[in-house]
This record gives structure tokens, C-alpha cells and sequence, in this order.
């Protein structure tokens, strides 16, 4: 249950073993409510009840808590909840681009039943705060070219905290499983016995493009689409690979990709990609200074170095850009003539 509603002191009766509540008592208190604790129905009293207005039972005896409140005198709505897990174990959980609407049910699930949450830099950190208000929170972002924590070290606090029997949360940007090293992450738990969980999330790579009005696939224009890590110049066989990748129609999608846009461009029209295939950088997906530069490959260095574009951003390659430009119509006259 995620809470939105102010229950500042408002008197809430959370009712169940300590450590199996523990994420509604964290959760109501941190809403403000009067939480009183009782852990066993053969000792909830009168004065336990008096002037309650709600019971969070949680666990499954609930018809034994029923009667235990109607024999204290409580008539209180009751509502009920499923016992946090005990036992060590890691969700890796995929945030989406960034919005805190974007998460999943079941990545806020999972946020609710967390000891610790590891949260990335571009993960939906206000989401956490609400959804997991009695979580242990640390942050382990990463910005290009400086990781204050290297990712073997959150992989040891991951299993550390694990095997101490916590319930591990794993928040970052995107999906796991896409340069989220997630697979890293999974091995390391592996290892050690830990159980591990997958939360997918809506990878940037499609999200962000689509943010901007830009479909990374488009009938009869482009009927694939590859995806790339630009942290580190690319060779010269994968430039070659994404040449004849525009050169058959495809998009290419480039995450982490600023600071090497020029050595790319540069290395698409050495391997005979056309100089005027549209570029977008879209940066800031998802938030309210998401803007978008369009050029082309012959342009992208001298335009991109004028708008001032920075990380994180998106940057999407091939015919496509061109329906979040003012050709958007003639576009489509093309494609519809051709029978799309």
C-alpha cells in the first residue's frame, strides 16, 4: 500500500509480529499516524484501542485479530496487509527514465518490502521516499567519469546486507538488464546462495525517443532498431555495423553517448553512412527540462556544441528523427505513398 493521505496524529493500531509489520508500522508513522504496536491478539487491551480509528493487521490471522478487537470494544475499520519477508534476499528493480509515475506496481511492491534500498543516479529517488519511508536509503549514483562507489563495492554491501537477512532493494534508471549490470549484479548474489528477484523497468533507449515524438521503429522506414553504450569510443568494425545498419533503414539508439558524439559521427560518415541522416540528442527525458537538438550527422558536432547538450541524454540516429521535426507531414506523405 503506498500512502499518500496525511494521518498526522490520527491514532493507527498495527497489529502482527514486530519484525513481519515492521514495513506498515515505518509506513504509517512516516504519514504521520499515532501508531501503536501490539503484537499478540491475547494481549490487545481496551486502552490499546481507545479512540483507534484504524486497524492495519498484518499477516494471515486476521480473523483472530477481528476478535480480539471486538472483544477490546474497538469498532474500527480494519484493513490488511501482507507480512514483509524475512530472509535475505535482492530485487533488482528497474526505475523507468526517471518519472516517479513511471515505476511499476510491482517496483513500488517491492520498494514497500525494502530494508535498504541501493538507489542510481537517475533512478526515481522521490519515489523511494514514499514508497519505502522506513528503509535504510544509499546512494551509489554514478556520474561519466566519476564513481564515488565502485560497482564491486555495491555488490559486497548488496550481499553483505542479504546475508545479514535484509530484504535488498536494488533501484536504478531504466532496466536492470539493459547497461544497468544487473547480470553483474545477479552473478555476485548467485554466489553466495542469495535469492534474487527481477523487477523489469522501461529502458530510456525507447522511452526517451518516444518522450520527444520520435518512434525508434516505423513501418516500412525502420523495422529494427540497435542499441548502444557510447561511454567508450566505438571500433571501427562497430561503426561499420551501424553504417549499414541506417544504410538498410535501421535506428540507432546511443545511451551515455555525448561525450563521444563527435568521434561517432565522424566514424558513420567514414564508413559511408550519408552525411544528412537526421540526429536528435534528447536530454533530460522525462522531466520538466527535457529538450531535444535536431541535426544531422554532417551537423551534430557544431549544433550540439552550440545548444550546450549534456548527459544524460539520448541520442537517436536514422530517418525516424525526422517525425519530431517541422517535416513531421511531408514524412508521412512519403511513407503513406509508398503504401505504409
Amino acid at each position: 500500500m503506498l500512502l499518500t493521505a496525511d494521518l498526522t496524529d490520527v491514532p493507527v493500531l498495527v497489529l502482527g509480529d514486530p519484525h513481519e509489520a515492521r514495513r506498515a508500522h515505518h509506513r504509517y508513522a512516516s504519514a504521520g499516524a499515532d501508531v501503536r504496536a501490539v503484537a499478540d491478539p491475547a494481549r490487545l487491551s481496551a486502552s490499546d484501542v481507545a479512540g483507534a480509528a484504524l486497524a492495519v493487521v498484518v499477516g494471515p490471522a486476521a480473523q483472530r485479530w477481528r476478535d480480539a478487537l471486538r472483544e477490546a470494544g474497538a469498532r474500527v475499520p480494519v484493513v490488511q496487509e501482507p507480512s514483509a519477508r524475512t530472509g535475505g534476499r535482492v530485487t533488482l528493480v528497474g526505475g523507468g527514465p526517471g518519472a516517479d509515475d513511471l515505476l511499476t506496481v510491482r517496483a513500488v511492491t517491492a520498494l514497500q518490502d525494502a530494508d535498504v534500498v541501493f538507489v542510481d543516479r537517475l533512478a526515481p529517488a522521490g519515489a523511494v521516499a514514499a514508497a519505502a519511508p522506513g528503509a535504510e536509503i544509499v546512494p551509489v549514483g554514478k556520474t561519466p567519469g566519476h564513481h564515488p562507489v565502485p560497482q564491486s563495492r555495491i555488490q559486497e554491501l548488496m550481499v553483505e546486507h542479504a546475508l545479514a537477512g535484509r530484504s535488498v532493494v536494488r533501484l536504478k534508471g531504466g532496466d536492470p538488464y539493459v547497461f544497468g549490470r544487473g547480470g553483474e549484479e545477479l552473478a555476485a548474489c548467485a554466489a553466495h546462495g542469495i535469492p534474487v528477484d527481477v523487477v523489469p523497468g522501461i529502458t530510456s533507449a525507447v522511452s526517451v525517443p518516444g518522450a520527444a515524438g520520435i518512434p525508434v521503429t516505423f513501418r516500412e522506414v525502420s523495422r529494427m532498431f540497435t542499441v548502444a553504450s557510447g561511454h567508450v569510443p566505438f571500433s571501427e568494425a562497430e561503426l561499420a555495423h551501424f553504417a549499414g545498419l541506417g544504410a538498410s533503414g535501421g535506428t540507432l539508439v546511443v545511451l551515455m553517448g555525448v561525450a563521444t558524439l563527435p568521434h561517432l559521427v565522424a566514424g558513420l560518415v567514414r564508413s559511408g553512412a550519408d552525411p544528412a541522416t537526421p540526429l536528435a540528442v534528447v536530454e533530460r527525458g522525462f522531466t520538466d527540462r527535457q529538450r531535444s537538438t535536431i541535426t544531422t550527422l554532417a551537423r551534430a558536432v557544431k549544433d550540439t556544441a552550440a545548444a550546450g547538450c549534456g548527459s544524460p541524454a539520448v541520442v537517436v540516429i536514422g530517418p525516424v528523427v525526422r517525425l519530431a521535426t517541422a517535416e513531421r507531414d511531408a514524412f508521412l506523405a512519403e511513407v503513406t505513398a509508398h503504401g505504409c
